[in-house]
This record gives C-alpha cells, sequence and structure tokens, in this order.
C-alpha cells in the first residue's frame, strides 16, 4: 500500500469505494484520485456512488495512462464480487478509508 501519492498530470488511478467492509462497491477511474474521492464523499458526485453513499476509499491502483487505466476499470468491473473483494482484501486488509493516507 502507497503511504501518500505524488501527482502528475500524466497519472492515472483506478479506484474503488465502499460504503462498508463487504458492502456496495463502486469501481472508477481519474486523473486525479485526490479531488475525485474528495468530491464522491462530499456528495459533488451525483450518481450510483452518492446514490447509495459509498464514499469510503478502500483500493486504488496507479495505470500507464488513461488508455491502460480505462481498460483496468472495465476488466474490474466485470470481475465477479467475490475476486473483486479478495482484491481489495489482499490491498487493504482492515478495509480502512485510505483517502486520509493521501491527503
Amino acid at each position: 500500500m502507497q503511504a501518500g501519492i505524488q501527482r502528475t498530470l500524466k497519472d492515472f488511478y483506478i479506484y474503488i469505494l465502499a460504503g462498508k467492509r463487504n458492502g456496495t462497491l463502486y469501481i472508477g477511474v481519474t486523473n486525479d484520485l485526490i479531488r475525485r474521492v474528495y468530491e464522491h464523499r462530499n456528495g459533488l458526485v451525483k450518481g450510483f456512488a452518492n446514490k447509495y453513499n459509498v464514499h469510503r476509499l478502500v483500493y486504488y491502483e496507479k495505470a500507464e495512462d488513461s488508455y491502460n487505466a480505462i481498460q483496468r476499470e472495465k476488466r474490474l468491473k466485470k470481475w465477479n464480487r467475490k475476486w473483486k473483494l479478495r482484491l481489495i482484501e489482499n490491498f487493504n486488509p482492515e478495509w480502512r478509508d485510505l483517502y486520509f493516507d493521501l491527503i
């Protein structure tokens, strides 16, 4: 797990938000992880995550570029739930809200 992130304009991230441990999951992609999670946490993004109160950052990974980030996001969205939960558990066993590690 990364403690904080160094941001550049070329960075892209795939992230997973959860409402609670083993709860509803949301998978997204962004070029500014801190800003995007802030938007989710503060209800600035309308849609699925806001509707289902899915605001805790439980997983993220950095991609080489926007194309690879979007492809990875699409693949993760097709994974079955068990695989997604295992991915989160391996990265963040306590399901901590990683947002606070980033800021």
